[in-house]
């Protein structure tokens, strides 16, 4: 085969897989957007309509493993690293939230470095399910939240070897770390506030007691 046909053959390659590249980066940004949503959604308590968004960016991955079926080397792009793992943060977040249990990662197709760097993240979205709990007077809703947080973040400190292995998660984990101190002095901040502001009250009673005998 001449040289030239050779170079045509691969430049035809070429601009194939950057189409296919590209198509594979737009799906997997909607794929993104989608999770985002539906992790919105449950703050919301729209769990119905999360999962119903979290089936849209299913079906995006499966377009994904089709798209990439010829060049394999496209499912490493930083893109559909980021998709997985807000895919895997907000099944993740669902499960804890509707069923109070640790979605396994074969149950949704994702990457077990995706679901481990997702689950590290879900620890910021209890933070703020606590806070919600805390503004409504809700402290021991607040406080499932914080046991929640405190599992996350004990299971994934205890996985030395996991955090050489996965790219970016001993920053996740410090970040989560962080996060579940701060959050525990909200929650003890107002346990505490709370303590006063009865005890006040129960003063006041006394007090009343005593002035009405």
């Amino acid at each position: 085969m001449p040289l030239s046909e050779t170079l045509k053959q691969i430049e035809e390659n070429l601009l194939k897989k950057d189409e296919i590249r590209q198509e594979i980066h737009k799906a997997m940004r909607k794929a993104t957007r989608l999770s985002k949503r539906a992790i919105f959604l449950v703050h919301k308590h729209e769990l119905d309509e999360a999962e119903k968004t979290l089936r849209q960016a299913e079906e995006l991955f499966t377009q994904l493993a089709n798209l990439s079926e010829g060049f394999p080397d496209l499912l490493y792009m930083g893109s559909v690293d980021s998709a997985y793992q807000e895919y895997a943060e907000a099944h993740i977040l669902v499960g804890l939230v509707r069923e109070r249990r640790f979605i396994h990662f074969n149950e949704i197709n994702v990457p077990a470095g995706s679901y481990v760097l997702g689950l590290a993240d879900v620890i910021g979205e209890f933070r703020r399910r606590a806070l919600d709990s805390l503004r409504k007077g809700e402290i021991k809703k607040a406080e499932g939240s914080l046991d929640l947080m405190e599992t996350i973040y004990a299971e994934l400190i205890n996985l030395d070897d996991i955090h050489i292995l996965i790219s970016g998660l001993r920053r996740k984990v410090d970040v989560g770390r962080r996060v579940v101190e701060a959050t525990r002095g909200d929650i003890t901040i107002e346990v505490r506030r709370n303590l006063l502001e009865n005890s006040i009250k129960e003063l006041e009673r006394t007090l009343e007691a005593k002035r009405e005998g």
